[in-house]
């Protein structure tokens, strides 16, 4: 009983339904509105047909463009509203300017080096090309000499991150979208107090919506009482208000500049199978060591730095990263590809995460697997899938068997037929949920980070990612793959069509709605 009180009684709960009331009084004012005067009546039809034309003009996909569209003309009651809340970028002409200067004063220190531009280019020219899109268009530069371990579960990861973070000297930098109390957190937790008496500068991010269920009320107090400085992206307030669609959804640990750490894992029990929700939850992380640590080392301080008004001493850090890398354990004998950190962010127009997954499937040869928690795509996604597997390259998805998000996965479902059409291979991972988010192909390339295929995810939030040209993980990432096609159910176009007319034609009418979801 207790525990359903707390439910009911959370701050999503509560906060969603003052949001929802909110939404609801508005939308009442408006019918209210149109009913009384005939006047307000066609000034409001003028002013969806008006909003509709300036979507149709806006720089954004054409199928997202399509639904919110449809929603403003045919329901505008409901669509305009809808709009104003999810529809619009979510940061101001202010914030996106504050952020601007603290990215610009912290990628100053980030450089790129023409000589391994030129060595990959002089390796494979269409592999820098990919490279050079990241330098120009998220601010961080290929490197070499980079070790680069795989992990394709939690469990696996963990011992090895804990090991890491008892061997910090200087300094611990953690951001994660999601973390909550329990064997996961509670041990990572007491490694950090013990690592703050010895003096080690201990910063934790997290955002506010990701952790709004998860983290009690004040738990940032609790762990700054141990020393451990804390910042929150975003807190949830519970308004309608447009800040909420723009979220940290990154997961990035950084020690001492020597080590890194990202992937799909966040800091609570079931990413380590320590508690079951779903079924088996199959995650990646992938650990980093080298130079090109720094780049995640500025992601974090960027954002840490915009949160708190204050500006680190980035000479220090890249100072301390670049000796870290001098005295560094010797480099894997089989480290001898190319390594690139990247980051997406809503403050501008470029969708790098998309455009990542993009560029290789479009430079894909032979094969192409990726792990997705949701398949909530457009149309230039869907083509360009299409379009590798009619050319002949073997293009297979893994999307989760037991999912953690019903509407959001009839969404996913609603693009298999026509996938399966066109030759593009569906697996669904039998034994749960899979978390994962990663791109092999060919035996050369991979990208491993925490970009879903979702609107949210390409279009809204802060993520973030690697991507890997001839490492030792992108073999390691293709052999994950293959052990999970055998594991996993490869979908029929046959099954599919055994839906009943009612749930396929439910799942037709949710495209309209993939903006919100």
């Amino acid at each position: 009983m207790k525990r359903i009180l707390n439910k009911l009684f959370s701050k999503l709960v509560l906060g969603g339904l003052i949001i929802i009331l909110q939404f609801s009084w508005f939308v009442y004012l408006l019918y209210s509105a149109t009913v009384y005067s005939s006047m307000v009546d066609a000034l409001f039809k003028i002013a969806s047909i008006v909003l509709a034309l300036f979507v149709s003009s806006r720089d954004m996909r054409s199928t997202y463009k399509t639904s919110w569209i449809f929603l403003i003309l045919a329901l505008p009651l409901f669509g305009i509203p809808a709009y104003y809340l999810f529809g619009r970028p979510g940061l101001t002409k202010r914030t996106r300017m504050k952020m601007d200067v603290v990215s610009s004063r912290i990628r100053a220190y980030s450089s790129p080096s023409d000589d391994v531009m030129s060595a990959l280019r002089a390796e494979d020219d269409s592999a820098g090309q990919q490279a050079q899109y990241l330098t120009c268009y998220a601010g961080y530069p290929v490197y070499r000499e980079a070790d680069t371990q795989y992990y394709c579960c939690g469990e696996e990861m963990y011992p090895q991150f804990l090991e890491d973070l008892k061997a910090a000297k200087s300094y611990i930098f953690l951001e994660y979208f999601i973390a909550e109390p329990g064997k996961m957190l509670d041990a990572i937790v007491e490694i950090l107090a013990q690592k703050v008496k010895e003096g080690v500068d201990v910063r934790f991010m997290y955002d506010g919506i990701g952790c709004i269920q998860t983290l009690p009320n004040k738990y940032y107090c609790y762990l700054q009482e141990k020393g451990i400085k804390c910042a929150c992206f975003q807190p949830f307030r519970p308004l309608m208000s447009i800040i909420q669609n723009n979220r940290d959804h990154r997961k990035i640990t950084v020690i001492d500049g020597k080590v890194a750490y990202t992937g799909g894992m966040n800091l609570a029990d079931e990413y380590i199978n320590a508690r079951v929700r779903f079924g088996y939850w199959k995650d990646a992380a992938i650990r980093l060591t080298g130079e090109c640590v720094w780049s995640f080392t500025s992601m974090f301080l960027e954002l840490w730095d915009y949160i708190l008004k204050i500006e680190s001493d980035y000479t220090f850090y890249r100072a301390t990263s670049m000796e870290k890398h001098r005295l560094q354990e010797k480099i894997h004998a089989d480290e001898k590809g190319f390594v690139q950190p990247y980051t997406d962010s809503p403050l501008d127009h470029e969708d790098v995460g998309e455009n990542v997954y993009l560029n290789m499937i479009s430079r894909a040869k032979k094969y192409l697997y990726i792990f997705t928690p949701y398949l909530i795509i457009g149309s230039e996604m869907r083509t360009a899938l299409v379009n590798a597997a009619k050319s002949g390259v073997d293009v297979r998805l893994v999307v989760p068997g037991i999912p953690d998000k019903k509407l959001v996965y009839f969404l996913t479902q609603s693009n298999f037929p026509y996938l399966i059409k066109n030759g593009v291979k569906i697996y669904t991972y039998t034994p749960g949920f899979i978390h994962a988010k990663c791109f092999v192909s060919d035996d050369v390339q991979a990208t491993v980070g925490t970009v879903n295929m979702d609107y949210r995810s390409l279009c809204l939030h802060f993520e973030c990612g690697v991507w890997m040209y001839r490492t030792r993980a992108v073999l390691q990432v293709k052999e994950d793959a293959l052990k999970t096609f055998a594991e996993s159910h490869e979908v029929t176009l046959e099954e599919f069509q055994k839906k009943s007319f009612l749930v396929r034609t439910f799942m037709g009418a949710l495209k309209l709605f993939a903006p919100l979801l």
